[in-house]
């Protein structure tokens, strides 16, 4: 994958990855309708939930080298432990999955309620998951499994059982090749050579001939780098056989892409008005490594599901095979569990759009179909269930895997109250309001108030964002707000202060070494504070440090809009800002 850790705000690295100005747009859908991209997106937009498949000739070392263990991910040992690439094409020789069956791994998807599979037909390695004619170093030619091509394979298992099939292709990092490093580096004089000339007689050949042959639905890129016009046009060559191909954001130089593609988090706001889809692996590991254990709970991994469907994305969730075929038994496991929820659920994740809601007043997520409102509820509260806001009238409602009638009462001051059913999901309990019509909600204004000591902890849960690029994410166990690079762009807090307070002001951040130097400002109901300071490097994206801004701030009893704003951001990006700290201050 192309972010191992939160290395870059993803729009900022596509950005500087574009040679210039181009003189024309290299994007060959450029000139496509609403209508037509409306329809080439129906079938990925219901879909909601999909396997990504990272397998690979790293799978036969899976993590470790000359007796020693890596840290960090099991597809990138090549480049971790710096292996000569004459040593590495040896693994080659060592790879014979005769336990590879493309039916039993298209059962597993479909039986966890999975609707497309992108499997890599080429990672960072160089090593091609199938027989190509552009270059020998491919499972056809290199390894003692000669027979069968997995990506033909798959692609037949998938039309077969109904789902969608498409391929991951890292078109300007490869390892293996000459000139392939451009954005990993390389330690081996074979590496030496041109990017352009990779591209062209390698990378670009390949592409077209993944479409050609195989006719994916999906065209999955990975690592943007600066290539020249004729470097993309040869990448995209085969687009114009097949319009309605879907290929996501990482080709960049120009190309924007169909999908967003969140890498190991769930942005909590998700991407409005646009295609996206949250890639996630089940433990740490795209590829398989023998000393990952670290395997995501079920519950987690399905509410996961249920949050990305709410903010109208798609899961594409990854599996690891090892050498011999064989999908780890963990991560099989945890699939047939969701599958197993989502039979009886499905129908408040697939073809929905997102909530209406902003906020909910308990633990859950909500969806839209039409004339329906789906709620799932994590943790049901003591007694019945209230929703705030919604100006639908409600026709009746019921639980999705019961069928079980509910009660729904309006109360005085609109909300409403829902009957707590007999049976409780103990993983997400899914309730289906049927409405008059499209749901139309009003939500109360919410406004932070303040702890227990008096003080404020404000963060990107009880945010709102002006501007197009901030964001909050998930990074780690907690929420942060990132992507902050349009210096235009501010997060913004509603607080209601119970009387005047004076509050010194802290800041708990994280900002690599090389985009340090942003100032700012604390602006109170749009007016300046004179309370300022300057982002200073605390490592990387996540490492976080506390900021003392010093001086104090006085905030009169009522209501109030406080924000940060930026003054300079002289590095293309602020910082990532998990908290802004107002504790009382006696000065």
């Amino acid at each position: 994958m192309f972010a191992r850790t939160r290395a870059f705000p993803i729009a900022a690295l596509l950005a500087l990855s574009v040679h210039g100005v181009m003189a024309q747009s290299v994007d060959p859908n450029a000139n496509e309708t609403k209508a037509h991209r409306d329809a080439r997106m129906h079938w990925w937009r219901e879909a909601r939930f999909g396997m990504f498949i990272h397998w690979g000739l790293y799978s036969v070392p899976a993590g470790s080298y000359e007796g020693k263990t890596y840290p960090g991910l099991g597809e990138w040992l090549m480049h971790d432990a710096k292996i000569p690439v004459g040593t590495y094409a040896d693994y080659a020789k060592r790879f014979n999955p005769l336990k590879f069956d493309a039916d039993t791994w298209v059962s597993i998807a479909k039986a966890a309620g999975m609707k497309y599979i992108v499997m890599t037909a080429k990672h960072h390695e160089g090593f091609a998951m199938y027989h190509s004619q552009v270059d020998p170093y491919n499972i056809g030619t290199a390894t003692p499994y000669k027979d069968t091509d997995p990506i033909k394979a798959m692609g037949e298992a998938c039309r077969k059982q109904g789902l969608k099939f498409g391929v991951y292709y890292s078109q300007a990092q490869d390892w293996h090749q000459p000139g392939g490093g451009a954005y990993g580096g390389h330690w081996d004089p074979k590496q030496d050579g041109d990017l352009h000339a990779y591209v062209q007689k390698v990378a670009g050949p390949q592409v077209k001939e993944l479409l050609s042959k195989y006719k994916p639905a999906v065209l999955w890129w990975d690592t943007p780098v600066g290539m020249s016009p004729e470097d993309i046009r040869a990448l995209t060559a085969g687009f114009a056989d097949d319009p309605g191909l879907i290929a996501n954001n990482r080709l960049g130089n120009g190309v924007p892409g169909d999908t967003e593609t969140p890498e190991q988090y769930v942005p909590a706001t998700g991407f409005p008005g646009k295609d996206w889809e949250t890639c996630m692996t089940i433990n740490d590991t795209w590829g398989f490594k023998t000393s990952d254990h670290n395997f995501k709970s079920t519950e987690s991994l399905l509410r996961n599901l249920i949050d990305i469907a709410s903010k109208g994305g798609n899961y594409l969730l990854n599996v690891g095979p090892k050498s011999d075929g064989e999908i780890p038994a963990e991560e099989v496991q945890r699939l047939q569990e969701m599958g197993a929820w989502l039979k009886k659920n499905g129908a408040s994740i697939y073809a929905t759009s997102a909530s209406p809601y902003k906020r909910l007043p308990f633990e859950g997520r909500a969806t839209v179909k039409g004339k329906e409102l789906f709620l799932n509820v994590f943790e049901w509260p003591a007694g019945e269930l209230t929703l705030p806001g919604l100006q639908t009238e409600v026709r009746g409602a019921r639980c999705v895997a019961t069928g079980e009638r509910l009660t729904v009462t309006k109360s005085a001051d609109g909300s409403l109250t829902i009957s707590r059913p007999k049976t409780l999901d103990p993983l997400s309990t899914a309730i289906d309001l049927s409405l008059s019509s499209t749901p139309v909600v009003v939500e109360p204004e919410i406004r932070v108030a303040p702890e227990g000591d008096g003080s404020f902890r404000l963060g990107a849960a009880n945010a709102e964002f002006v501007g197009g690029s901030i964001k909050a994410e998930h990074s780690g166990d907690a929420q942060n707000i990132g992507y902050w690079t349009e210096q235009s762009d501010a997060p913004e807090w509603k607080l209601n202060v119970p009387g005047d307070a004076n509050f010194a002001v802290k800041l708990e951040y994280a900002c690599p070494d090389d985009v340090e130097g942003s100032t700012f400002e604390l602006t109170v109901d749009g007016q300046g504070t004179g309370i300022t300071g300057t982002v200073a490097k605390t490592g990387s994206w996540g490492d976080y440090k506390t900021m003392d801004l010093g001086g104090t701030l006085r905030l009169p009893s009522g209501k109030h809009r406080v924000r940060i704003v930026v003054k300079t951001m002289p590095k293309g990006a602020v910082m990532n800002l998990k908290h802004l700290f107002l504790t009382p201050s006696q000065s």
